[in-house]
């Protein structure tokens, strides 16, 4: 929007797909949602009881501001107890939000100009969080035919003088890919050839129905490479908590936290210990919600590849979302998308809202039940069978 109270650097036009689908949404009376990740679960009661006692006994104040003292001593047993990782306290911080977190991390350690790698398809908000930053997103491209692993010849290719940093998501938004060990080996002799940092997004961990998660932190020399990007929205179903975490090396969580106290002071305090309990209770709280998501993933993956013109990769193996082929169609995304919502009122995010790559695909979150899927497929099943 073009105004002289408007800083020019958004007179153009920077709205995205994701962004637009609440309004998308009400298109229509009937219209199935499948556009984002926000999950029609409900947080588990026993974290909302438990953030409620801690409310009313006096959690209603700033914490520490690196996060509540306990939420990042659970963090850290967390990563001892999952993956044998030893993480100091110094190297915890507790962000309001896994989106801020990415944010605060980049504004930490881009420099005016400096080029960040960027696994595409990516999550939507990548591009301008690093422009945010004042650096250069530079679009790192996978596909299908390679399982979208990343070709690491092609992720030498872009690396320039001025390349800093490289982002990696894994399980993926929007892909639902996992990355390999294999493939995230050769990422580290690449990040250790041009002495580059590895931002690994690992928002989706308690999702990978194939293998079970590694974090790239985890590889031999990497963890003071690596910072890690988590947040308690997708792996416990509290979205509306805005609470994440950042693993890093101390020197920059001390600079993440100097930035952090100029933007929010801290994360809310009852929703950190929503997030404390949820840690210590995991066992108890994921495998239902893990398992419903399982379920979801592999019967919406059937029903696509049962339906003309559409197709995605089978068995699912990660987060809670397909990335559906839709070439066939003979469309664009945005049209294809635009089809599917006009014909059989389902919203789904056009692929080239993740990134150039992701021409020729529609992302669905399997945010909705069975029954729910089964009517949005048996709706584009009847149109696509008329197209």
């Amino acid at each position: 929007m073009k105004h002289k109270f408007i800083a020019k650097r958004y007179w153009k036009d920077q709205s995205t797909a994701m962004g637009q689908s609440d309004v998308m949404a009400k298109s229509f009376d009937d219209v199935i949602d499948l556009s984002l990740g926000d999950p029609d679960l409900t947080t588990d009661i026993r974290i909302i009881n438990a953030a409620f006692e801690d409310t009313k006994a006096g959690h209603t104040k700033y914490t520490d501001f690196r996060g509540d003292p306990e939420l990042r001593q659970e963090i850290c047993r967390f990563y001892k107890e999952e993956y044998n990782m030893d993480v100091a306290d110094e190297e915890v911080f507790v962000a309001a939000s896994g989106c801020l977190a990415m944010y605060l991390v980049l504004e930490a350690i881009v420099d005016d100009g400096d080029e960040v790698i960027l696994q595409a398809p990516f999550f939507t908000p990548y591009p301008q969080q690093v422009e945010l930053a004042r650096g250069i997103p530079v679009e790192l491209p996978t596909y299908e035919e390679e399982d979208f692993q990343i070709n690491v010849e092609r992720l030498e290719s872009l690396i320039t003088e001025r390349t800093k940093a490289l982002v990696i998501n894994s399980p993926s938004n929007p892909t639902g890919n996992c990355l390999t060990v294999e493939t995230m080996e050769k990422i580290a002799e690449i990040a250790e050839k041009y002495d580059l940092i590895v931002i690994s997004d690992d928002i989706y961990t308690a999702f990978s129905y194939q293998n079970p998660f590694v974090p790239f932190a985890s590889l031999p020399g990497m963890q003071e490479r690596t910072i890690i990007i988590n947040s308690f929205s997708k792996n416990f179903t509290m979205t509306g908590w805005r609470v994440g975490n950042i693993i890093a090396p101390d020197y920059i969580i001390k600079i993440v936290q100097q930035i952090n106290e100029n933007v929010v002071f801290t994360a809310p305090s009852m929703s950190q210990r929503a997030a404390i309990f949820a840690l210590q209770h995991r066992g108890e709280v994921q495998p239902p919600m893990i398992e419903e998501y399982r379920k979801r993933m592999f019967y919406a993956a059937e029903r696509i590849n049962e339906i003309p013109k559409m197709s995605v990769i089978y068995p699912p193996k990660g987060s809670f979302y397909l990335f559906i082929n839709i070439k066939e169609m003979g469309m664009s995304s945005v049209e294809a998308a635009d089809f599917i919502l006009q014909k059989a009122h389902v919203l789904m995010l056009p692929g080239d809202a993740f990134g150039k790559c992701g021409e020729g695909y529609v992302r669905i979150a399997c945010t909705v039940n069975i029954d729910t899927l089964k009517e949005a497929f048996d709706r584009i099943e009847k149109i696509m069978k008329q197209q």
